[in-house]
């Protein structure tokens, strides 16, 4: 799949969470997530805009591989994503076979999540974020279900994303990931 999203600083949870309601969005989970990042042995993620993490969402593993993004405001890039239980029930044996390929831990970001669907066909996703030493986050995806889809359609969902962040009077936009924003306040 690919996936374009925009991520926006929140000042106020509740009035959020009121015009979620007044667009008819539909709660349909809240969880913790703990993302366990990790960096390539021979190519440096932060450098080629890659990521590779192993989410623990309310305790279940997943892996996610997220590739370089296109250029723009509105992050849009090919994900790829899947569970690792019952295999590898907490995830542990697929971080014990990074780090035997010589992948190398970065860092662990945590957050409680709300997620919301939005429209019926198929819906934009907004989650609000409370990140762990970060604060308060909301971001806004479209999923395109392809894995190399045309720049048309690519403009025509970052497009939405705008128009949706718009209707939801969010105004701050943040273009770092969770990962890069804890690691330059851990290092400042």
């Amino acid at each position: 799949m690919f996936e374009i999203e925009l991520k926006f600083r929140v000042g106020d949870v509740s009035e959020l969470r009121e015009r979620l309601a007044e667009n008819d969005a539909v709660l349909v989970s809240e969880n913790e997530n703990q993302d366990t990042y990790y960096n390539h042995p021979s190519r440096d993620f932060a450098e080629s805009g890659e990521a590779l993490r192993v989410r623990r969402i309310d305790g279940t593993p997943l892996v996610t591989y997220k590739g370089s993004k296109r250029p723009g405001a509105v992050k849009a890039r090919e994900e790829l994503e899947w569970r690792l239980d019952p295999g590898d029930p907490t995830g542990e044996s697929m971080e014990t076979l990074f780090d035997r390929l010589g992948f190398r831990k970065v860092a662990t970001v945590t957050k409680q999540r709300e997620t919301f669907h939005l429209g019926s066909s198929n819906p934009m996703t907004v989650t609000i974020d409370r990140v762990e030493g970060l604060g308060e986050f909301a971001e806004i995806e479209r999923v395109l279900h392809e894995s190399s889809p045309s720049d048309e359609a690519v403009e025509k969902a970052r497009e939405e994303v705008l128009d949706l962040a718009s209707e939801l009077g969010l105004k701050s936009p943040e273009s770092r990931s969770y990962l890069r924003m804890q690691l330059e306040s851990a290092s400042g």
